[in-house]
């Protein structure tokens, strides 16, 4: 149904969808000590500074209301804060109506799963944390993709 509405239109939507999901402050689903990461290890801690996560709790765990599946937990970069952009989806400007700071180089944030694989496929994914990477990324990429992606310290 959403290709008939052109790419515009399905990556407004897209945002739409992430923004939406990142303002519900409901916690459901499972908590991060019983959540686990693409590791199958208990999902740690993506970023408090900024404070990150569908439920902005600095994990990037999960439910059912969280349409847009902020899973991967990553360290963006220009070229990827750029991409996104581009793509309607603007990650550097604050937007306090859903208590987003706006992001910079070098700040860790759960990115939407279908977001992150886009960037990837265009050339522009940033490295991503697996250990605060929650299992649920799975679905949407392939563990190889992820692993060869992980953030060196």
């Amino acid at each position: 149904m959403l290709s008939r509405f052109g790419n515009h239109h399905v990556n407004t939507l897209q945002t739409l969808l992430c923004l939406l999901a990142s303002s519900t402050i409901l916690v459901q689903g499972k908590t991060p000590m019983t959540a686990k990461n693409i590791l199958g290890k208990p999902l740690e801690s993506c970023s408090k500074d900024p404070l990150t996560g569908f439920f902005r709790d600095g994990f990037c765990n999960t439910s059912e209301d969280d349409h847009g599946t902020h899973v991967v937990c990553a360290v963006v970069t220009d070229q990827f804060l750029t991409y996104t952009k581009s793509q309607g989806n603007d990650l550097s400007t604050p937007n306090p109506l859903y208590r987003f700071p706006g992001l910079k180089a070098g700040d860790r944030w759960c990115l939407c799963a279908l977001r992150w694989k886009q960037a990837y496929e265009a050339g522009a994914a940033p490295m991503i944390d697996l250990e605060s990477t929650h299992e649920k990324a799975l679905q949407f990429i392939d563990k190889k993709t992820l692993l060869a992606h992980k953030l060196t310290t």
